[in-house]
């Protein structure tokens, strides 16, 4: 699970023409689902995400995590995240999660992060959107669940399927 963190000083997202999510002063996170994604990439980048001292405290450095700051969170699926652009010059998306399990993981990210307290606004899954944002810094994250601990031994366990 990749993530496109941003911090901002406010962002929406339309949907044709109509806002269906806007924060002031938080976290824009951009969203990909990969194939072999499991709950514990969720749970993991759900933490990481809340907790993330990117925000300046009185003295000028980053110690305040988006709770500290009465900040929000605007999440938007973006399975482009998943691009290989290794080969040739046209993207291949062949490491996305196909949109149906992805929609889950997408979903399941939502609500743990706002299961940590914090609120959170979404586009739409499968939308064309336009996102409006006002960077803050900027300050910009790359976060890869399969980078962190999310991959460690003693991880939750993978996400359960539909039997």
């Amino acid at each position: 699970m990749k993530a496109v963190v941003q911090r901002v000083a406010g962002a929406r997202v339309e949907v044709a023409g109509e806002v269906v999510g806007a924060i002031d002063r938080g976290l824009l996170v951009y969203l990909g689902v990969a194939i072999g994604d499991e709950l514990r990439d969720v749970e993991w980048l759900a933490e990481k995400v809340r907790g993330l001292r990117i925000f300046e405290d009185e003295q000028g450095k980053m110690n305040r995590d988006v709770a500290d700051v009465g900040g929000g969170v605007l999440v938007i699926s973006q399975f482009t995240l998943l691009g290989d652009c290794r080969r040739g010059r046209r993207p291949s998306f062949s490491g996305a999660m196909p949109p149906e399990t992805a929609e889950r993981l997408y979903e399941s990210f939502v609500a743990a992060v706002r299961a940590k307290g914090v609120p959170v606004e979404t586009g739409r899954f499968r939308a064309e959107m336009k996102v409006h944002s006002l960077n803050d810094g900027p300050v910009t994250m790359l976060i890869d669940s399969r980078e962190g601990e999310a991959r460690s031994p003693g991880a939750p366990s993978p996400l359960p399927t539909a039997g």
